[in-house]
């Protein structure tokens, strides 16, 4: 990027050019532009050597550096991080190295945040998607806090624990319980690939209410333009099931689940629970399950349509969908 008193921009560098292509000197146009000569020379001199693309800004990194850190150091750095998880501040001293030329290479390595690696391994953890919508649909089921009462983001750390612990003793006398409702859990589904997704709140998660939510939602990505090529879902009892499976499969759709105790793979439903938590379920007190429930198809619309994402470059899901008619929400 140029500097704020650069004389010269990428559009003043066209000028430039065709200036002197009009058959005007060189030494003219730069006195007209107030540049130097041998500048006016090297813009033009660069046009001439490869078209359009020499106009733009350079990088000003240097093409050798001399006294870079070796690669086996480097090695060492990325070693005590994933083995050990240690920070700049502890691994210096071990290899004899500042604290903030370590976090350079841990920067350089994609190491530099703890958040971005797998705990058991160290291992940064591998961001993929798919290419097209509907070439994978990730599925899941999220219990809801029960209203009245509230979990720990509406009333808070101590009253939480409290409502939590009162839920186990009236679930074993069979009174209404606070906390974590089982009359509603919301079963979603999520593009892998624009993000678009569709909820539901329902009275259980067993396999035949799991599959005519299922097909409700293969409903809406048709409606949508979207052909389901493969779902992907956990390992729960609904999942598991036999009839899942073939009511999947029976429409020419591949049915997958992931490893066991490895949510990550199903990663895109995980981050959109955390965003129906966030933005709907809990952002704010609700009087009743009713008027939570009620709440439910502004949030999709809003989500699908108008909230910007950042693995979308700022554009909601629906912007990578052919078909824009919202016909589920």
């Amino acid at each position: 990027m140029s500097h704020r008193n650069a004389r010269l921009t990428i559009h003043g560098r066209r000028i430039l050019v065709e200036r002197v292509l009009a058959g005007r000197p060189v030494a003219h146009v730069a006195a007209e532009m107030g540049i130097s000569r041998p500048t006016a020379h090297k813009w033009v001199r660069r046009w001439r050597a490869e078209g359009e693309a020499g106009l733009h800004n350079r990088s000003s990194r240097s093409r050798t550096t001399p006294h870079r850190t070796t690669p086996g150091t480097e090695a060492a750095v990325c070693d005590l991080r994933q083995a050990r998880k240690l920070g700049p501040a502890r691994i210096g001293p071990i290899l004899g190295l500042p604290a903030s030329t370590v976090h350079r290479i841990l920067v350089r390595h994609g190491l530099n945040r703890l958040a971005w690696l797998d705990r058991p391994t160290g291992e940064p953890i591998r961001r993929y998607e798919r290419n097209r919508p509907g070439e994978l649909i990730h599925v899941d089921i999220k219990k809801l806090g029960n209203i009245p009462g509230g979990g720990w983001r509406t009333v808070g750390r101590t009253a939480g624990d409290r409502n939590r612990q009162a839920t186990t003793t009236q679930r074993r006398s069979c009174k209404p319980v606070i906390g974590y409702s089982y009359i509603h859990y919301i079963h979603s589904a999520v593009d892998d690939h624009s993000r678009l997704a569709c909820s539901e709140i329902l009275s259980d998660e067993r396999q035949h209410t799991a599959i005519a939510f299922w097909q409700r939602a293969n409903a809406f990505f048709r409606a949508h333009g979207v052909r389901v090529e493969r779902v992907l879902t956990d390992n729960g009892a609904c999942y598991k099931s036999k009839l899942f499976t073939q009511s999947v499969t029976s429409v020419g759709i591949a049915h997958k689940k992931i490893r066991p105790y490895r949510p990550q793979t199903n990663g895109k439903v995980e981050r959109f629970n955390r965003t129906l938590a966030d933005e709907w379920a809990y952002q704010r007190p609700y009087t009743s399950n009713d008027e939570r429930t009620a709440a439910l198809a502004d949030f999709l619309h809003t989500y699908n349509h108008h909230r910007s994402h950042t693995a979308l470059d700022g554009h909601p899901p629906i912007s990578r969908v052919n078909n824009p008619a919202d016909q589920y929400s």
